[in-house]
């Protein structure tokens, strides 16, 4: 890589900086809002002046750069904007809650990506500033997904989002005007999404206060909550909105841009969110049950239970209402396994995402069909789009490698000393974003405060993975990457 392609990604990186600089100054409002201690506003004060200095640095040794970078640097890139981001969103948790930067990092990281993981504790009595960072760091991770879902992923040939490649996929100047477009469409429906949920939340009881931040932690998939308990806290009517909310969330972006621009019958028609709804539908009705026929609870609490742990589970949010570790070996197992679904293509959610196991089977039933009729020619689509070896190639090696550092985190956590359904799912939750995983330490009534900061780095790189679609990061890992 040349210098000039690395002062090109350190002056868009600084632009980076400078927006998050601006962003924590809602973090010191609030506090001054709350009347809480002026240390809280003092620690987002000094790490905002870091945070703005070095983004203004980043940008002035610009000088005659002509920025031009080729598909190629976009890889390294978003890999370096997502980690200068989380290394700066980490200083004002050191600095209010005097925890370790290891520590901070791993909440940050946590936060940026969506994963909704935490190493916190006493919520309830933590300082207002700090939970809306928190909050905060969500709703920038999952807006910024979406674009980079939609714009550069496609452009990449990550994962198989070839699929997906609109207008807004191509880097040239002469869409870029469109790629505007689609882009304040996109932000100005997450904005509306946001706020209907805060303002939905406020009205069903919830103090004003914490329907902000679950609203932002809803629409992003992301799962931080003000409380220890998480929506337990909350009364019935917050769960069914937020099961609204991510669901919401959990849907391709571009789509909903469709429907407000005419074609409101977009959402229904497309094969992934049809997969996606008939995949929650089932699995609700189907831990509803379990739950009414094992517990004290009526059909409706029941229902709203499992549906809330569904939902969240499935669009990798993690919000908690209820300890599903202890339902029974049956709810342990399937919940594991929704562990690595997602939601759709283009929305805030991580994991596998459902098109690549619609591929995936249409793939089987194919090459079934092939070994009966040698002869015969099984034409491929989805959605109407064709289904070429290089997008068949992307998503078998975005499914192996998921897989495969799923496999090498679950050892390395075992090798630190926890039992196999810590690790497996402590590994499976980070790498596809949920965040809750299984077992009495890292399942929903507990966090990952007690792991040693080996693992907390391990599982942050994992978190990160996860976001950017693996790919985007092991690319950079390759020797021939760095060659001219």
């Amino acid at each position: 890589m040349t210098r000039q392609t690395l002062r090109s990604i350190f002056y868009i990186t600084g632009f980076f900086l400078l927006a998050l600089s601006i962003a924590m100054l809602v973090p010191m409002t609030a506090s001054l809002t709350f009347l809480h201690s002026t240390n809280d506003m003092m620690a987002f004060f000094w790490s905002g002046l870091i945070t703005f200095l070095t983004g203004f640095l980043m940008i002035k040794q610009k000088g005659s750069l002509q920025i031009h970078l080729r598909p190629r640097d976009m890889y390294f890139l978003t890999v370096c904007t997502w980690l200068v981001v989380c290394i700066f969103a980490a200083l004002p948790m050191t600095m209010i809650r005097h925890i370790s930067y290891t520590d901070a990092f791993f909440e940050a990281m946590s936060g940026i990506t969506t994963t909704g993981a935490t190493v916190l504790s006493d919520l309830d009595n933590t300082a207002p500033a700090l939970l809306i960072w928190r909050s905060m760091l969500h709703w920038i991770g999952g807006i910024g997904f979406i674009v980079m879902a939609v714009a550069i992923l496609p452009m990449l040939r990550v994962g198989g989002m070839k699929l997906f490649q609109t207008e807004s996929s191509d880097w040239s100047e002469k869409v870029l005007p469109r790629s505007h477009i689609i882009a304040k469409y996109i932000l100005s429906i997450y904005v509306f999404f946001t706020a209907m949920g805060i303002l939905a939340f406020y009205l069903s009881g919830m103090p004003f206060f914490d329907s902000i931040n679950h609203a932002m932690s809803a629409i992003s998939t992301g799962g931080f909550s003000t409380s220890d308990t998480s929506l337990g806290k909350f009364v019935p009517s917050t769960h069914w909105i937020a099961i609204i909310l991510m669901l919401l969330g959990s849907l391709p972006f571009t789509l909903y841009v469709t429907t407000v621009r005419g074609n409101y019958t977009a959402l229904f028609k497309d094969e992934q969110v049809r997969g996606f709804l008939i995949i929650i539908f089932v699995f609700c009705l189907l831990l509803s049950i379990w739950l009414w026929q094992h517990s004290n609870n009526s059909f409706i609490d029941s229902l709203r239970i499992a549906s809330v742990s569904v939902i969240s589970v499935v669009s990798t949010t993690g919000f908690a209402v209820d300890d599903y570790g202890k339902w029974g070996g049956f709810a342990m197992m399937i919940f594991f396994y929704l562990t690595f679904l997602g939601g759709c293509s283009g929305s805030t959610t991580g994991g596998l995402k459902i098109f690549r196991l619609q591929i995936s089977w249409r793939l089987l039933i194919a090459n079934l069909k092939q070994l009966i009729h040698p002869r015969a020619v099984i034409p491929q689509k989805y959605n109407g789009h064709n289904l070429d070896d290089e997008i068949v190639r992307s998503i078998l090696a975005f499914t192996f490698f998921l897989f495969f550092i799923i496999a090498i985190i679950a050892l390395y956590l075992a090798y630190l000393g926890y039992d196999m359904i810590t690790a497996l799912t402590g590994a499976t939750a980070m790498v596809c974003n949920v965040g809750v995983a299984l077992g009495d330490i890292i399942g929903p009534s507990g966090n990952y405060s007690p792991l040693p900061d080996s693992a907390k780095w391990v599982l942050s790189f994992g978190m990160l993975l996860g976001r950017l679609e693996i790919i985007t990061v092991l690319v950079l890992l390759t020797p021939s990457f760095w060659r001219y």
